[in-house]
């Protein structure tokens, strides 16, 4: 018998049995959709995570740190099995790390919290001081008539992330974005916006005389005097509304050898905050940043630099690492999701043994016809796993196309709350080859559900099958 002939004989069964056919495939099709639609939701995060990474600057990137600089709210500090260390990133580290063996280049990054002043309304902010390329290096989203800060100018000009107007509460009440509803009314673009770089000066001189000694009664004068106002524009403002994430998000970006002179000229012979110093709490000379990307020429010599700079005397680490630690959760995360939509496929292969069966039961006599007829008994075997395959097949790739229906829901009802989670691409993510390996595995699992039922069939005996009523 040939295989047109397998073809015809198995396509024509499953029609003849029209109800039962659809049923069958529908239990294929749930389980190839559950479990292709589960380890979507994986890929998604994954696909998320190197999105993530590259805006960290991608596997060939080094974070270098020192000692404490900066007031920053996120923590650059080594992990818990470092020493903390003590030498400072200054512009001689600067050009210490350039000279290493493989560093293409560095950039040095200064963070600090700041203030935001406007009419009724006051905010809050971390503010990173990068260099011209390193802001660059950012990839930057910025609404339309935006552009980069300049350098080599004596104006602070920002860069304010698209969620940095909820940051901002009324002065009387203390509430905000969060609580209101409400937007403050403040054009980030276009508005002249206060900023305090002295906050511990502002916030004493907002105490009054008060604070004041009986040793130096004018002391609250004398802060009031070193508090300044810095009036700064936008030069540009992340794209997007506050409930959109985007890079950037929260963050307000400057120009780091501007962010310098302005700090030295406010702070002249005091210690700027979050600087460290000596000893005898005396500012060093030096400026000390907060941290320093280091870019390495190809991905395979990280691990070499990273050796050096620790050995140098600073600390390490790598988005290699990071990537290394969550890939083991995401392949737990996976196995989890793809082990929920396995079990539906299994449920599906029950379903499509027990169709097989029932078909060899109704077609006991049939069987014994064909056998009698001369029809080998590998090609009863093949029959039969053609028709199981076929309910495979059909179920898989029904289900393929359910599963894109299903993530394009997926995507699109979590998109805001993804938004919020700080996960900037689809939720939901299905890839090429997870359609054609799911495919494959439906009409595997046919075929294997119909296995022992095609073994039976080839075990009847003719003369018994044409006598079954």
């Amino acid at each position: 018998m040939s295989w047109m002939d397998l073809l015809r004989m198995s396509s024509s069964n499953l029609r003849r049995r029209k109800l039962r056919t659809f049923l069958t495939v529908l239990g294929v099709m749930i389980g190839t959709t559950s479990i292709v639609v589960m380890i979507s939701l994986g890929l998604g995060l994954q696909a998320s995570m190197y999105e993530e990474l590259e805006m960290m600057g991608g596997l060939n990137t080094i974070s270098v740190t020192g000692a404490d600089a900066g007031d920053s709210m996120v923590y650059y500090g080594s992990s818990s099995d470092e020493e903390k260390s003590d030498k400072r990133l200054t512009d001689a580290a600067i050009h210490e790390l350039a000279k290493l063996e493989h560093v293409t280049s560095v950039e040095p990054k200064y963070t600090m919290s700041v203030m935001l002043l406007k009419g009724g309304y006051e905010g809050w902010a971390q503010l990173e001081a990068l260099t011209p390329t390193a802001l660059k290096q950012l990839k930057l989203d910025l609404a339309d008539g935006g552009r980069l800060p300049v350098t080599g100018t004596s104006t602070l000009e920002l860069v304010y992330g698209n969620g940095i107007i909820t940051n901002f509460n009324e002065k009387g009440t203390g509430k905000g974005y969060y609580e209101t509803g409400e937007l403050p009314d403040i054009d980030m673009q276009k508005d002249t916006i206060f900023l305090i770089l002295d906050q511990e000066g502002y916030y004493a001189a907002q105490q009054g005389p008060s604070i004041g000694t009986a040793d130096n009664p004018e002391q609250s004068e004398q802060t009031v005097k070193k508090v300044e106002k810095h009036a700064v524009r936008a030069s540009g403002v992340v794209a997007g509304d506050p409930d959109t994430y985007k890079n950037g998000y929260y963050n307000v970006y400057c120009d780091l050898e501007t962010l310098k002179q302005v700090l030295k000229k406010e702070f002249s012979g005091r210690t700027i905050p979050g600087q460290p110093t000596t000893s005898s709490g005396k500012p060093y000379k030096d400026f000390s940043y907060s941290s320093a990307q280091v870019k390495v020429e190809d991905e395979d010599l990280v691990e070499q630099v990273v050796a050096d700079i620790r050995a140098a005397g600073y600390n390490a680490s790598t988005n290699a690492e990071l990537l290394e630690s969550a890939k083991k959760q995401l392949a737990m995360i996976q196995a989890v999701l793809g082990g929920i939509g396995a079990v539906s496929l299994l449920v599906a292969a029950i379903g499509i043994a027990n169709t097989m069966m029932m078909s060899i039961y109704e077609r006991t006599k049939e069987i014994g016809v064909i056998k009698v007829l001369g029809c080998s008994l590998r090609n009863i075997k093949q029959m039969f796993l053609m028709e199981a395959g076929f309910i495979g097949l059909l179920g898989g790739l029904v289900g393929n196309v359910l599963s894109f229906m299903v993530s394009f829901v997926i995507n699109k009802i979590a998109g805001s709350v993804a938004g919020a989670m700080g996960i900037a691409s689809d939720i939901s993510y299905i890839p090429p080859w997870l359609v054609l390996i799911s495919l494959v595995f439906a009409i595997f699992v046919g075929m294997a559900a119909g296995y022992f039922p095609a073994l039976r069939a080839m075990r009847l005996s003719p003369l018994a099958a044409i006598r079954n009523e």
